[in-house]
């Protein structure tokens, strides 16, 4: 069943491109029993989103976590982003989470996150960030899980609400 949803713009310099379609992916790493779409990506594109950037991370999804990867046979959380990035939008990150938090991104409120926009978190191991993922709408977000490797999560999981520590804009 493909979710149709609607968002507002957000007024990024991030390229949009426009259409309908629906992308579909049924990645080994993303968690089974899941009906609305988002754990394989399976959703109704409005014709604000970015269809570049969801096929980038349909292609990415059920990678394995491997430490320091920047591959699809393998990538850490940061690896992921800093590829998607560079694929989607032409732009160089930082290769760590916090460096991209610090250089990369202007801080902006949870409440103002778009489509494209990096969320970060601190998994408990040290006072700062060290994992990092990219939002996509609804709440929803694609990362890499040390676990499942690269997946869509949901920020109300109480596992990520009580680790996000941060979201920030790439200009």
């Amino acid at each position: 069943m493909a979710l149709l949803l609607a968002t507002a713009s957000c007024g990024t310099s991030k390229r949009s491109v426009r259409g309908g379609a629906s992308y579909s992916s049924r990645g080994g790493g993303a968690p089974s029993g899941r009906a609305d779409g988002w754990a394989t990506l399976d959703v109704k594109l409005g014709p604000g989103d970015n269809r570049r950037l969801y096929k980038e991370i349909k292609g990415w999804l059920g990678t394995p976590y491997k430490y320091a990867g920047t591959g699809k046979d393998g990538a850490d959380c940061s690896g992921f982003v800093m590829m998607v990035y560079q694929a989607v939008y032409g732009k160089k990150l930082q290769r760590n989470s916090a460096r991209m938090y610090e250089r990369n991104c202007r801080s902006i409120d949870r409440g103002d996150l778009c489509e494209g926009d990096l969320v970060f978190f601190n998994n408990g191991r040290g006072g700062g960030i060290n994992h990092v993922g990219i939002y996509l709408k609804d709440g929803k977000f694609a990362h890499t899980s040390s676990s499942r490797g690269v997946m869509i999560s949901d920020l109300g999981d109480a596992y990520f609400a009580a680790r996000f520590f941060a979201a920030g804009r790439v200009d």
